[in-house]
């Protein structure tokens, strides 16, 4: 059917199941250290702002952090299944990479998740704030553990090859790999982004429909700020990035520029626009900018950039695919970056919460971060290919032995439980995001503690609550 075999079906179940599951992690890691900050504000400044949108947020953190521990542990059955093969190959260093996640930050989440979750008017304060510090803690050791094991997959050092099988020799060397430290930073930051616009475009559908009140104004000022800052650091990270990825990569690089061959001595131009042809081995339609492209990935005007003839075709990542993922992710990035620039303008002019035009920009944004982080992986994993363990291990040879048939069912399946599981989590979840926070007029402020009175942090809460909006409003899915 369409010209697939069973590999490329394993491929595509693979990158489905992992592109629902990256969603998820990604705002729980920025929604995390969210919650951590605005607690610490309200323990701070007592103002009670910064704690109706730790309860409000909460809610959310909770729906999409218990969907990302199931769609989790998907991809980890599917190393056995559909990779058992690379499951034998690897097993002995992604094996004790993904177990010292377990040991280290989901225990961690867990041991800490129910007393920030339910605990805000069982236990004290600093013990509270603790445990959503502990959590947010956790997410980044995730990260970090995670990142290491798909970076040595990229770059693999610090082991030998004993009967066909990699064995450990150097820890150090595996965890801290030669892509993983510009890896793990343009992960985290992505994830702080992309959670720093969802805010903000819930901030934003707020303000246009009306709502405006010190909850909704903090959050849409906090999301900016964050955007104003961490987007430029985040470009910084991935020229860095780059770089790195040239070094030990350049198949990679040249297939995310469609650059096929060098002329002589000529430096190598960038190619903004344009249709890699696999088959012609040409990008058709390519217009260019002389010297860009040494002056950006060499940072000079006379080295050459390598080119995809350089290596045999079997070699060749699909230039096709990542050239077009990676333009998606950096034309967002900067978006990204124009949209913070135009929030401290309006900040200085006093209507960064009264622009109706960057108001819509603010909400049509609000997925931007999680598009470009699925564009960047993409990027990444199929400009790897065609290994699935960098140089070692062709992708070819780590499928399991499944037939046609049974990779059809199963993907088919695939698709109808998780659109119709997550999806229903989505939609819940946006339902919270469209109701907004609860603010506490003139209430008195508890002190906090076993049976001391304060709203609990309860997840779903708010899933029997009615409010004007849910009636008088369209839905915040509708309009992004």
């Amino acid at each position: 059917m369409f010209g697939l075999e069973a590999l490329d079906l394993a491929r595509i179940q693979f990158a489905f199941t992992i592109s629902f599951h990256i969603l998820f992690p990604a705002i729980t890691i920025g929604l995390a250290s969210y919650l951590a900050v605005l607690e610490g504000l309200w323990l701070k400044t007592r103002n009670d702002t910064y704690r109706d949108l730790y309860h409000f947020w909460s809610k959310i953190f909770a729906v999409n952090f218990g969907m990302g521990v199931v769609s989790g542990l998907v991809m980890a059955y599917q190393f056995g299944t559909n990779w058992s093969r690379f499951s034998d190959f690897a097993g002995a260093v992604t094996g004790p990479l993904l177990t010292y996640e377990v040991l280290t930050a989901f225990f961690l989440e867990a041991g800490f998740l129910g007393v920030m979750l339910f605990g805000w008017n069982k236990v004290g304060r600093g013990l509270h704030f603790f445990s959503t510090v502990m959590v947010a803690i956790g997410t980044l050791i995730s990260t970090f553990w995670i990142l290491a094991s798909n970076s040595w997959m990229q770059t693999p050092q610090g082991f030998e090859i004993v009967n066909g099988q990699v064995i450990p020799t150097d820890w150090l060397a595996i965890i801290f790999n030669p892509s993983f430290p510009y890896r793990l930073m343009h992960m985290a930051t992505a994830a702080f982004v992309a959670t720093a616009f969802f805010v903000g475009s819930s901030a934003a559908w707020h303000l246009l429909r009306g709502k405006d009140n010190p909850a909704i104004r903090t959050m849409l000022s906090m999301a900016m700020w964050m955007a104003l800052i961490v987007a430029p650091i985040q470009a910084v990270i991935g020229d860095f990035h780059g770089l790195n990825t040239l070094k030990h990569q350049p198949a990679k690089i040249a297939a995310i520029e469609g650059h096929w061959e060098n002329h002589g001595d000529e430096a190598t131009p960038l190619i903004l626009f344009g249709w890699p042809d696999m088959k012609e081995e040409r990008t058709k339609f390519a217009v260019e900018i002389p010297y860009l492209g040494s002056l950006i990935l060499t940072h000079s005007l006379d080295k050459q950039v390598p080119a995809l003839k350089e290596f045999p075709p079997q070699d060749r990542p699909n230039s096709t695919i990542v050239f077009w993922s990676f333009r998606v992710m950096v034309g967002l990035g900067f978006l990204m970056i124009f949209t913070g620039l135009w929030s401290l303008w309006l900040r200085k002019r006093d209507t960064l919460y009264t622009s109706r035009p960057f108001l819509y920009l603010a909400l049509w944004m609000g997925p931007s971060g999680l598009i470009a982080i699925l564009a960047g992986w993409f990027t990444t994993e199929i400009g790897r290919q065609p290994w699935v363990v960098y140089g070692l291990m062709r992708t070819a040879d780590a499928s399991s032995n499944h037939s046609f048939m049974q990779m059809s069912i199963t993907l088919i399946m695939f698709v109808v439980v998780y659109f119709a599981l997550f999806g229903a989590g989505l939609g819940y979840m946006m339902r919270l995001v469209r109701k907004g926070p609860k603010i506490s007029e003139g209430a008195e402020t508890p002190d906090g503690g076993p049976g001391k009175q304060r709203t609990p942090a309860r997840p779903l809460s708010a899933a029997d609550d009615s409010t004007d909006a849910d009636h008088d409003t369209p839905s915040l899915t509708k309009e992004i």
